[in-house]
């Protein structure tokens, strides 16, 4: 095999994908599992594995040290809430926690990813080897988004690129131009539900990475899971960011979303701003 490369897990199937995309390009696979995140399964696609606790640096630090490694990857996601209830940080995380000026996320992961540096561990592109999975543009579905519906998609991408801007998330639920629900820490789908059950039905749901977005680390996702919870609170249309955002399970998510009548559109914007797809 090639030179290690490190993979930093979180939860859900994007560690699991990586894990086999690097394997498969003869890379060998050393992974930090998050504890209560990760799936346990990556445990036995990677060559070697160390679970740690949420906030352990100085533990990631040294097990990359001793496996050689020098490249590493984010992957996957962390319940954000967990910094309140389920962080066991070592001296270097406590440390570095206590340097963060703020605790969004951008600030928190470039920390990370700065602190890493320092140790001569360069922090890659999470997509490096999965490009394939990036948001296609146009739409998904056998259904187009109507008139009304294009509609509150250029109102919902001004409001959600805002959010973005502010670093406090990377999706919003509007109908008829009015704005539901942000997303802030509870994620995508709690954003989803809070929004779509105020809607009663209809509801739009817009996805947009962040102004000046950092493809190490926390590209927007949807999936199954996205089409499920959007299904269930009658809502109308998912809109998302092409080539800027991550897409799981691509032909079941597709045929979900036909099954209940939703539609699923990935978008551009053009150099004068427009949404084109």
């Amino acid at each position: 095999m090639d030179t290690p490369i490190g993979l930093i897990a979180g939860g859900g199937q994007f560690p699991l994908l990586f894990a086999e995309a690097a394997k498969e390009r003869g890379r060998k696979v050393v992974a930090v599992c998050h504890q209560n995140e990760t799936a346990l399964v990556l445990a036995e696609r990677a060559d070697v594995c160390c679970w740690v606790k949420l906030g352990q640096l100085g533990k990631i630090i040294k097990f990359f040290h001793t496996q050689g490694v020098r490249e590493t990857v984010f992957c996957g996601t962390i319940t954000k809430t967990r910094i309140f209830k389920d962080i066991l940080p070592d001296l270097k995380g406590l440390t570095l926690w206590n340097k963060i000026d703020n605790r969004l996320d951008d600030a928190i992961l470039r920390a990370v990813a700065a602190a890493l540096e320092e140790e001569s561990i360069k922090v890659l592109e999470s997509t490096c080897y999965l490009d394939h999975l990036l948001f296609p543009q146009g739409v998904l579905t056998r259904k187009k988004p109507a008139k009304e519906q294009l509609e509150d998609i250029r109102f919902g991408w001004k409001i959600a690129r805002e959010v973005g801007r502010l670093d406090i998330g990377q999706c919003v639920v509007v109908r008829e131009r009015s704005v539901l629900a942000v997303e802030a820490i509870e994620g995508t789908d709690a954003a989803i539900q809070r929004g779509g059950s105020l809607a009663r039905s209809g509801a739009v749901v817009v996805k947009v990475k962040k102004p000046g977005q950092d493809f190490r680390f926390d590209l927007p996702a949807t999936g199954t899971k996205t089409i499920q919870t959007l299904a269930s609170v009658k809502g109308a249309v998912l809109a998302v960011e092409a080539g800027q955002s991550l897409l799981f399970d691509r032909d079941a998510m597709i045929d979900m979303a036909d099954q209940s009548g939703l539609v699923v559109v990935g978008l551009a914007e053009d150099s004068s701003g427009n949404l084109i797809y």
